[in-house]
């Protein structure tokens, strides 16, 4: 009782392949109509082709057929067993080469090869109608053997029609030769091609997923580092003034402006991340950092030197100081900040460095030299650095306190594609 569970399994199997077809062939006609009301042509390709494609080429072998009803062909029982054994491995054979698995199987081509078997033998025999099945045969060829080798392949098959038909019908055997061939290469270019397009259908859709991802991790990470930032900045700024107020109300007012100066510059900073178009100054952003700092009791030390730095360099270095400056605000429990800026060789180096205790909350941010980084904005800014070609280390300073690296070759510019355009650097300087 196997095989028969066997069979009704397959027929099982084809019964809701033709249920999909059925429903994919509705889903696009849909869209063909859709496309045709819009005036525009309808993405979806259409269903996959699949075996039943190629079910209705059963019907060249009519005529053998016939021949069998009417008692044309001798040794009928010999004849209606070749006809039903071609047949059923015609129709497994290409409904398996619609799965790349099963179609590379070693089962499939010795099916395949067992048809040829049968076909020549039919041939042979009968001659007349029988010999179209090798058209079919070459149907069920081109199907299964798409490849480097299928012309070579395409061109063995013709000749064997040829010659085998040559034996039972003279110079017809020329037409079954032609028809053998070209059933074989238009059915394996025909698929391939459906094939192809449907992979880069595919890719494309993956390329656009891609994309959005892409874009929704730029947009994230420029809102983390640009919100995470000018929030430290207004807490502190907003403990300074209540420790300012009771004592000297207009530094405390002073600390207010700021705070109301921070806020619409984030609101406008916000505005360009969201258009992808934010200008990063690394003057700007050196600037607000001695403000912030100073405003937290940290004292801040500014140094830089060197050639003037690239706009690409100067945002991407905007973004560290931001970040690093933003982590000493909020961990380090540290006096003093040093962020020095300086061009080694053919190389830029960024350096931020504070003298809070070993065990502060800063180093949590993640271990020395960069690997592993842990906090999201600095694994944000190792991840930019990295398009850049630059590097980012984060770790304990031997010497007490925190430090962060950054380094980047001079001409980035031509290394990243981050689009962001900034001001020059400024002349060197210290509170």
């Amino acid at each position: 009782m196997s095989w028969i569970q066997g069979i009704t399994c397959q027929l099982r199997h084809w019964r809701a392949a033709r249920a999909q077809w059925r429903a994919d062939m509705a889903e696009f006609k849909a869209a063909q109509k859709d496309g045709r009301r819009k005036g525009e042509w309808p993405e979806n390709p259409g269903p996959p082709p699949n075996g039943f494609s190629l079910l209705p080429w059963l019907l060249m072998g009519m005529g053998s057929f016939s021949n069998l009803l009417q008692g044309k062909t001798p040794n009928p029982w010999i004849g209606g067993l070749g006809l039903l054994i071609f047949n059923s491995l015609y129709i497994n054979v290409v409904f398996r080469s619609f799965v790349k698995e099963k179609r590379e199987a070693v089962s499939t081509r010795l099916a395949l090869l067992t048809m040829g078997l049968v076909t020549c033998g039919l041939a042979l025999g009968y001659g007349g109608n029988w010999l179209y099945f090798f058209p079919l045969l070459g149907l069920a060829t081109g199907a299964c053997l798409r490849g480097p080798r299928l012309g070579q392949v395409g061109i063995a098959l013709a000749v064997l029609a040829g010659t085998v038909s040559g034996i039972r019908a003279g110079t017809a055997a020329i037409n079954i030769a032609y028809g053998t061939f070209l059933s074989t290469m238009v059915t394996a270019a025909i698929l391939s091609l459906s094939e192809a397009v449907r992979e880069l259908r595919a890719a494309r859709e993956e390329l656009a997923r891609r994309a959005v991802e892409k874009e929704r991790m730029r947009f994230s990470r420029d809102l983390h580092d640009l919100l995470g930032h000018t929030l430290s900045v207004i807490v502190v700024k907003s403990e300074a003034a209540r420790r300012l107020a009771p004592r000297d109300m207009d530094a405390a007012l002073d600390q207010i402006t700021d705070i109301e100066s921070v806020g619409r510059q984030a609101l406008t900073e916000i505005r360009e991340a969201v258009t992808g178009y934010r200008e990063g100054s690394l003057a700007t952003e050196l600037d607000r950092a001695r403000s912030a700092l100073s405003a937290a009791d940290i004292a801040p030390v500014v140094r830089q030197s060197g050639p003037p730095l690239t706009p690409q360099n100067e945002a991407l270095l905007s973004w560290v100081v931001r970040e690093a400056v933003t982590n000493v605000l909020r961990h380090s429990g540290a006096t003093r900040c040093e962020i020095t800026l300086d061009g080694v060789l053919d190389r830029v180096r960024l350096t931020i460095a504070d003298d809070g205790p070993e065990d502060g909350g800063t180093a949590a941010t993640g271990p020395a030299e960069g690997i592993g980084i842990g906090g999201t904005g600095l694994k944000g800014l190792t991840e930019r650095l990295a398009t850049a070609g630059g590097s980012l280390r984060a770790g304990p300073s031997p010497r007490g306190g925190f430090t962060v690296t950054a380094e980047l070759p001079v001409e980035a510019a031509e290394l990243t594609s981050s689009g962001v355009a900034a001001s020059g650097s400024t002349a060197p300087r210290e509170p």
